[in-house]
């Protein structure tokens, strides 16, 4: 079996099935890999969650200044 220096050791990105291109130098060889990490590049739901929560707060305080904007002009327009 061939030893691996941790100092080999690097991060790769995988295709669209998860697969992993590891090199000619291992070929027709037995390899035994281990997932140390994962990181996605998607948001998770808690990320989701917030900015959905903040865009939500910021829309309704925009609706909120429109209305008084809103109520002003057709004031102004009364007078």
């Amino acid at each position: 079996m061939t030893k691996v220096d941790a100092r080999d050791f690097q991060t790769s990105e995988t295709d669209d099935r998860g697969r992993i291109y590891l090199g000619t130098e291992y070929a027709n060889k037995r390899v035994t890999v281990a997932v140390v990490e994962v990181e996605s590049d998607h948001p998770d739901e808690d990320e989701l969650a917030a900015a959905y929560r903040e865009a939500s707060e910021s829309a309704d305080e925009l609706a909120e200044e429109w209305d008084e904007a809103s109520d002003e002009a057709w004031n102004e327009l009364d007078e």
